[in-house]
């Protein structure tokens, strides 16, 4: 018996040396076919896949059948086969699956009923992979994106004709030119950007996460970047084609959404300031609920910004093309609301009023008591996905001086206020400061395994399972910016302390598509998301998923324990992804492993992937 082991032994070392120099062979040529410039994308996968070949001596430790147990062990012949995802027809080129335009029109239009997410049921669902429109380009490194998007990678024109007089966007050749104007700001965003900083204090990090309801092609935001603000833009999936997708393609964070009947996907107190700029939202309408959901998200002491009608009406109704009478109505009942709430007033110039919250609501709670104000009953104010929207308004919890947070930076690593109140069961001061400690880690392994993360490369980050925001504060960097997501299924709800980093992110079941444009993340990280999925849905759908919203040539770094990982492989070898399992930074003994992946490029009328 002992010969037959070592013969054994000997027979698997073989195989595995054998393996490892396929994969170097085959890295290597990957690379020589990048270098060769016949890929439309860049040397992403050149970069990649080199790091994956000078590392290949990582994968003889990689041995599961002997260091863990389960299903990672052997698999019989039908198991180990692999289901080839085909293509999806070319016109989902764009397919939003939440927000898909036929579905929404079955929908109710009252009070943009049919605007919001309308997802498909299970078997409804695509099982293909959605391809990129022909002609595809990875798009221009920021700061250039801002200004500059490839036409073949949205190629509509109709926001060109539309808002030409506005200033929104200009078509020039293959490419769009964004001027950095809006219906409100036509002589550009950063001249009305220093309007507002005569008035909020956005230069000096105390305003720093921004919420941009309506907002176009986000220009707005993006001319905020530059200042260290990070703005949260949406607008609806409607007539104006493309406006998410611009924002997105320019390097700007921004999902398809709209304020109807549901409550905003994101937690109470988290934005410094909310905006508006002529976003069409009726505000006065339904008793003021969708100013009392603005005033649920916005901390205390943040500002809100109403930019367009009705402000200033006595001078602007004849340009308005609207009755006066209705105008002065409408502005009335937002000064109403707006008092109901405890804003203060503290600006109105032209056409743009702005309003700040008290640090300290209970100032005027007797005001409130007198009036025909209501105090939501509500135990948790960040219970918010698909709940809809009530006329009342969202107590403070909490004095003006223990909401007080640092200002970016500083705010980024220091002890966020959620923490320290003790508010987020089971994660003490010390847990948070461990946790920061883990990720800066796992970002420094990372930063080893592909060395484009500090490069400009990658500015469209996602991670899915975001945690604390570990992850995002560890790679913070000017050069890019990371969409945190709070799976609605996560056992802490942490979202509120990500945006008291002064960082940004979403709330969102992965069960569900994302609502976004496909192609409009550059890089995605998920730590644990499969565990945490692995009795709720299925692999496939979000695997699937995260292939849609991924460009070509996008990169992947998965963080699992290794039974689920060699689940995700098998999938994952039937999608159109180069991909390599890797071991814990720590060592082949921790069953944590990494998979980095990189989304091939191919695109509409592709009979094959580029290999």
């Amino acid at each position: 018996m002992a010969n037959k082991n070592a013969g054994d032994n000997r027979t698997r070392t073989s195989v595995s040396i054998f393996i490892v120099a396929g994969l170097c062979c085959f890295f290597y040529l990957l690379g020589a076919w990048q270098r060769s410039g016949f890929g439309k994308g860049d040397s992403i996968a050149l970069a990649v896949t080199k790091t994956a070949g000078e590392n290949c001596d990582i994968l003889p430790n990689l041995n599961f059948e002997t260091r863990h147990a389960g299903e990672a062990g052997g698999t019989d012949e039908s198991e180990s086969e692999v289901e080839e995802l085909k293509p999806c027809d070319p016109h989902y080129t764009d397919y939003t699956p939440c927000q898909d335009q036929k579905r929404a029109m079955t929908f109710p239009r009252e009070n943009m009923n049919y605007r919001e997410r309308h997802c498909p049921p299970q078997e409804e669902k695509l099982h293909c992979l959605i391809p990129a429109p022909k002609g595809y380009v990875t798009p221009f490194p920021w700061p250039k994106s801002r200004d500059y998007v490839p036409y073949a990678n949205a190629p509509y024109k109709s926001l060109t004709v539309e808002k030409a007089i506005q200033n929104w966007v200009q078509y020039e050749g293959n490419v769009f030119r964004f001027p950095g104007g809006g219906t409100q700001f036509p002589q550009g965003a950063d001249k009305y950007i220093d309007q507002l900083a005569s008035v909020v204090p956005i230069e000096n990090g105390t305003v720093r996460t921004a919420l941009d309801t309506g907002c176009g092609v986000a220009s707005w935001g993006a001319y905020l970047w530059k200042r260290n603000v990070i703005a949260m833009s949406f607008a609806p999936r409607d007539s104006h084609e493309a406006q998410v997708q611009f924002a997105l393609e320019r390097g700007v964070p921004a999902v398809i959404g709209v304020l109807g009947t549901i409550k905003m996907p994101y937690p109470s107190k988290a934005f410094d300031m909310a905006h508006c700029s002529r976003c069409l939202i009726p505000w006065g309408a339904a008793d003021g609920v969708l100013m009392m959901e603005v005033d649920r998200v916005l901390r205390p002491g943040g500002y809100w910004v109403l930019s367009g009608p009705p402000i200033n009406w006595k001078t602007n109704y004849k340009a308005w093309q609207r009755p006066k009478e209705e105008l002065q109505e409408e502005q009335r009942k937002i000064e109403e609301a707006a008092k109901l709430l405890c804003w203060e007033k503290i600006s109105e110039k032209g056409e743009t009023a702005i309003w700040r919250k008290r640090m300290d609501a209970d100032s005027c709670r007797s005001a409130q008591e007198n009036s025909a104000a209501s105090i939501c009953k509500a135990d948790d104010p960040d219970n918010v996905w698909y709940n809809k929207m009530e006329t009342c308004i969202t107590p403070n919890n909490g004095s003006g001086e223990d909401e007080s947070l640092k200002p970016f930076p500083e705010r980024l690593y220091a002890v966020p206020p959620r923490i320290a109140n003790g508010q987020v069961s089971g994660v003490s001061v010390e847990k948070y400061e461990e946790d920061n400690k883990k990720w800066k880690k796992h970002v420094s392994a990372y930063k080893k395994i592909n060395k484009l993360l500090d490069t400009g490369r990658y500015r469209n980050i996602m991670d899915m399972n975001a945690g604390l925001g570990g992850f995002a504060a560890a790679l913070h960097s000017p050069k890019f910016w990371v969409m945190n997501v709070m799976p609605t299924i996560a056992e802490k709800n942490t979202l509120g302390v990500i945006y008291e980093r002064g960082l940004i992110g979403i709330y969102h079941d992965w069960c569900e598509a994302f609502s976004t444009y496909p192609r409009t993340y550059d890089l995605i990280h998920a730590s644990g998301l499969f565990s945490l999925y692995k009795d709720k849905c299925e692999f496939e759908d979000i695997l699937l998923e995260m292939d849609r919203i991924l460009r070509p040539e996008g990169a992947v770094i998965l963080r699992d324990d290794v039974d689920v990982l060699i689940k995700v492989k098998k999938i994952i070898g039937g999608m159109r992804w180069n991909f390599k399992l890797m071991d814990h930074e720590d060592g082949p003994l921790v069953p944590e492993k990494i998979l980095v992946a990189v989304k091939q490029y191919w695109t509409l009328n592709s009979t094959t992937s580029s290999q």
